[in-house]
């Protein structure tokens, strides 16, 4: 019933930077936090930066005062404005939202789902 979809992948250079989006469609009925989470080659998927309805934000320490977290709740939309880029920010960087959507019987559903989006990979290399 909802779909999430990442884009604003790339190649970058170090010290360059990047702005990720990712749309959330679909029967929608509410969104709640929205965030971004990434994960390197054989590592954990780790929390990036997360922003609430009512937007407030917060950051993974390692990414504190580079990236920015924003969002559009109109167009139900997360962006993620990253900024003097590292090396070892290559990742493939996936959105999550917290949604209550309509079902089939156009009923709202009482609890929030958490949906994912397939990814956008970020590579930082000269």
């Amino acid at each position: 019933q909802v779909h999430m979809v990442e884009s604003g992948g790339g190649l970058v250079q170090p010290g360059g930077p990047l702005r990720l989006s990712c749309a959330a469609s679909g029967s929608i009925f509410e969104i709640n936090s929205m965030a971004w989470y990434r994960q390197a080659p054989g590592k954990q998927r780790d929390l990036v930066a997360t922003i609430t309805s009512s937007g407030t934000t917060n950051y993974a320490d390692s990414v504190k005062g580079r990236f920015t977290i924003s969002r559009d709740n109109a167009k139900n939309t997360v962006y993620l404005q990253m900024n003097s880029l590292k090396p070892e920010s290559t990742a493939k960087y996936y959105c999550n939202a917290a949604v209550r959507y309509l079902t089939g019987d156009r009923v709202v559903t009482s609890r929030w789902y958490n949906y994912w989006g397939h990814g956008t990979k970020v590579t930082v290399s000269s």
